[in-house]
């Protein structure tokens, strides 16, 4: 595992110290998960963006379904015989 040094300014380091011992944790464990979260959520909003970028190309290509088509798709859920999804 490496070491890392940061400086905490005191209204981050007051609260942090605060909530480590309510929670019974080391400050330590409780910067690891924050930072665990923050670089999780970063890769999210990555491939949500790549989704996002993807999909516009799409639209730019002429790719659509029908909006209803996709209503009659979903109106079709929780029928006996549901339809399947709508296609390009």
């Amino acid at each position: 595992m490496g070491v890392t040094s940061i400086r905490l300014s005191k209204d981050v380091e007051i609260p942090l110290e605060q909530l480590a011992q309510k929670l019974d944790r080391s400050k330590n464990y409780l910067i690891n998960q924050a930072i665990k979260e923050f670089v999780l959520r970063q890769s999210m909003e990555e491939l949500r963006w790549s989704d996002t970028t993807e999909a516009l190309e799409s639209v730019k290509a002429g790719r659509l379904v029908e909006s209803l088509d996709v209503s009659e798709w979903l109106k079709s859920w929780g029928n006996d015989s549901p339809k399947p999804p709508p296609t390009v």
